[in-house]
């Protein structure tokens, strides 16, 4: 699914991207890696957030730690760029809609403000609202096969 302008990024917003894939996607699926793009992109798109990719994926304590500095080897790696790049030529994951947060899918946490859109690649993505407007405050079932390939 393509949504939004078609962008042009350069090499380095393109590694930053994959090394957020690679380091928290787990690397299990299309879809994981899809939705965990995604959510880098709604964070470049939010006022809340630096306003690039290298900005968002580099903020302190938001990704995996080394995820800028550690090195990327895993035969996985064509997957990771294939998806690094159709997430920066445009394409989201349908069901991730304005998730800015995800978690590995079996933590769980006591906030009433966290509204859950799906569960892929081993990850539950978020949004936060305010309570009173939460509708699924658990993690939902793995969802895969959504995004093509």
């Amino acid at each position: 699914m393509t949504d939004g302008p078609q962008m042009r990024f350069s090499d380095d917003s393109l590694e930053c991207m994959e090394r957020a894939m690679f380091f928290e996607s787990h690397r299990s699926s299309r879809d994981g890696l899809v939705a965990v793009g995604t959510v880098v992109m709604n964070r470049v798109a939010s006022p809340d957030f630096p306003n690039s990719v290298c900005g968002v994926v580099g903020q302190r304590n938001q990704f995996a730690p080394g995820v800028m500095s550690r090195p990327m080897n895993s035969t996985a790696m064509p997957d990771v760029q294939a998806a690094a790049r159709a997430v920066l030529a445009g394409e989201r994951h349908p069901m991730v809609g304005g998730a800015r947060f995800f978690h590995q899918k079996d933590h769980r946490f006591s906030y009433d403000n966290m509204h859950y859109t799906v569960t892929a690649g081993g990850n539950a993505f978020y949004e936060k609202r305010k309570s009173h407007l939460v509708t699924q405050p658990v993690p939902l079932p793995q969802t895969e096969g959504l995004t093509p390939l």
